[in-house]
């Protein structure tokens, strides 16, 4: 069996993430994005909006600025010149997946169907109707949000704790139907759902395809691989959210059939599985700024594995005890995770606020502090803000000051 060095899996990563593609020299355009997604497979989709919503970023990180219109666009319109390229589901959390991968997921629909059902079985037994009267109002209204939906069908009490988890009766059932696959979203009017039927949003030979579960299965694994380049059994499960027992089988499959080539890479405790395609670049250069739900590090003992980079969000971590900061970039230099930078996008004002700015340990800041600063000069224009300001929290923050006022 091959072993390979960490700097060689960490190589393959990047490449198959997209790191080693050219950036786009002009214009962003819809043939860049369907590249990108080639890689990543999909993006997965965040409430958070104190930098840029999650879908967004990961695309800036690898084509730089582009208009955001294209996300939307692939994502939530439809024309015959244009064709919609995206779907919403449940993959790696709440995701944006290409139309075609919609089929893949259908076990998972069954399944999350059944669990939505249990947990939702006191309200349809209080109101065994509820199910038929929103698929008959999104038919009739589609595509419509919870809220409207809520009214037209006469309003509905609240459940649960919290002002965080409080759903309405009607938003509980719309969300089960999501899960089944009987509704998806047709458009989002800023970030609400707005929900409608599969056979409005999806072409008729997607909806017709029922692979075995086995089979799609299998498909996403191999997906997995192509996106993650090299990893364990563990990362890629964690890709689209397996099980380890659907996981393991299609490995096995895979390494019989050709498609993965199990290896070692020195330093992981666990054997690793290289898709056989994957490339090796003789070294990776440019610079990114990351955002928390990057595909590249969304899986954290995977990160800290290949860049030595331990990560973890802080948004639910009370202020005082936030090591970091609230919403925290990591920024890649070269193929490698050398600092990390609190964000935060003053709409109000004009700037992009950078409380928090450090260096990782055994890398040169008089090296670092001038990318970090074009890189986030770079992402204020991209947003439409006027200027960078930075705060005072952080190694970095005197010589990316330092930089910022010298430009």
């Amino acid at each position: 069996m091959q072993t390979i060095s960490n700097d060689t899996a960490r190589r393959i990563a990047l490449a198959a993430q997209g790191f080693a593609d050219p950036r786009p020299r002009g214009a962003v355009t819809r043939r860049h994005l369907q590249r990108a997604l080639s890689r990543t497979k999909l993006l997965q989709l965040d409430s958070v909006n104190v930098a840029v919503r999650a879908h967004y970023m990961p695309l800036f990180s690898r084509l730089g600025a582009y208009p955001a219109e294209l996300v939307d666009t692939a994502a939530w319109s439809h024309t015959t010149r244009q064709p919609r390229m995206l779907v919403e589901y449940w993959a790696h959390e709440a995701s944006l997946i290409p139309v075609d991968d919609w089929p893949l997921l259908r076990w998972r629909m069954r399944e999350y169907g059944g669990a939505w059902r249990k947990r939702s079985r006191d309200l349809l037994e209080q109101n065994p109707e509820l199910v038929n009267d929103v698929l008959n109002a999104v038919k009739e209204l589609g595509p419509i949000g919870a809220g409207r939906l809520e009214r037209e069908l006469g309003g509905g009490e609240r459940q649960g704790r919290g002002p965080w988890w409080n759903r309405t009766d009607t938003k509980r059932v719309c969300e089960l139907l999501f899960a089944m696959g009987e509704l998806t979203t047709g458009t989002r009017r800023g970030f609400e759902r707005l929900y409608d039927l599969p056979e409005r949003v999806l072409p008729a030979e997607v909806l017709a395809h029922e692979p075995e579960d086995a089979e799609a299965v299998r498909a996403l694994v191999e997906r997995s691989a192509e996106a993650v380049g090299v990893g364990t059994e563990t990362d890629l499960r964690d890709y689209y959210r397996l099980s380890p027992e659907q996981s393991k089988q299609a490995v096995a499959e895979l390494v019989e059939d050709g498609v993965l080539e199990p290896l070692v890479v020195h330093g992981w405790r666990q054997p690793a599985y290289r898709h056989t395609d994957a490339r090796v670049p003789r070294k990776v250069t440019g610079r990114a700024l990351l955002c928390p739900f990057d595909p590249l590090i969304w899986e954290r003992s995977r990160a800290e594995r290949i860049f030595g980079f331990r990560y973890r969000i802080e948004i639910y971590v009370p202020e005082p005890k936030r090591q970091y900061g609230y919403y925290v970039f990591p920024f890649l230099l070269d193929g490698e995770l050398v600092g990390r930078v609190d964000i935060k996008a003053d709409r109000n004002t004009g700037v992009l606020r950078v409380p928090g700015a450090f260096l990782e340990p055994g890398h040169d800041a008089t090296r670092v502090a001038p990318e970090l600063a074009a890189a986030l000069r770079d992402m204020a224009g991209w947003l439409g803000l006027d200027d960078v300001v930075v705060g005072e929290r952080g190694d970095l923050i005197r010589p990316l000051n330092a930089e910022l006022a010298a430009t």
